[in-house]
């Protein structure tokens, strides 16, 4: 990986962790912790921006080349559908295969601060999955696809991005999606494409969860089948 890619890690790194580090300093007090996450998520974000400039009219990787514009809006539309198919068919393996029950901690605790903070839902639904596809498929990804194939590139980068969300349990649904996420960026050579399908899966669930919520309550009430596919949503 050339210095640029060490940098983004690193600042990803840094954003992740810097929340604990500066509440354990008493910089800040606990309660003020979610501001200091949307800050730290915005400054990833522009250091992102300005490290990856160099490569806007390149693929940045020696084994992929960027298709044409129409192609790849096309893609990033099927792709859209593609990670929800994906991210069902995990579902459905979770439940009937392994007798895991649809519902991940890890998005109710994310969507709980979205109901206390809306404003969060910006950084849930966009810059989240655009530093994600960043760190996750652009460098880490990248970084295993110039030594292997493309299956074992996309499953241990897949396996790191569902180990970083820190929810075992569905393992199986991050795996999966991030799985989709690299087929993605493959295909047409350029991030924005996962970026668009991880932006919509996310927005979806938000929309669905926070936004829809006492009307959802009431028609899963009704349908059961309805309440186990938006249950098996992660973020």
């Amino acid at each position: 990986m050339n210095i640029r890619y060490w940098l983004i890690l690193i600042v990803y790194l840094l954003m992740q962790l810097s929340g604990p580090i500066v509440i354990e300093l008493g910089w800040i007090q606990e309660e003020s912790i979610f501001v200091w996450t949307m800050g730290s998520f915005f400054v990833a974000l522009i250091l992102f921006s300005l490290l990856i400039y160099p490569e806007r009219r390149l693929s940045g990787h020696p084994r992929l080349s960027k298709t044409s514009v129409g192609y790849s809006i096309k893609w990033a539309i099927f792709g859209v559908f593609m990670v929800f198919i994906a991210q069902y068919i995990a579902i459905l393996i979770e439940k009937y295969a392994l007798g895991i029950e649809p519902g991940s901690q890890n998005t109710e605790d994310i969507l709980s601060i979205v109901k206390a903070i809306p404003f969060f839902a910006f950084i849930v639904a966009i810059i989240g999955p655009i530093l994600e596809e960043i760190v996750f498929r652009k460098v880490i990804f990248g970084a295993f696809y110039k030594r292997f194939n493309f299956v074992i590139s996309a499953l241990l980068s897949a396996l790191i991005f569902s180990v970083v969300h820190f929810d075992f349990t569905h393992i199986l649904i991050y795996t999966a999606v991030g799985f989709t996420f690299s087929y993605l960026y493959v295909k047409t050579g350029r991030i924005i494409v996962p970026i668009v399908a991880h932006v919509a899966m996310n927005s979806y669930a938000v929309l669905i969860n926070v936004l829809l919520g006492d009307k959802l309550q009431e028609l899963q009430e009704d349908f059961e089948q309805l309440n186990f596919i938006l249950g098996g949503l992660v973020l």
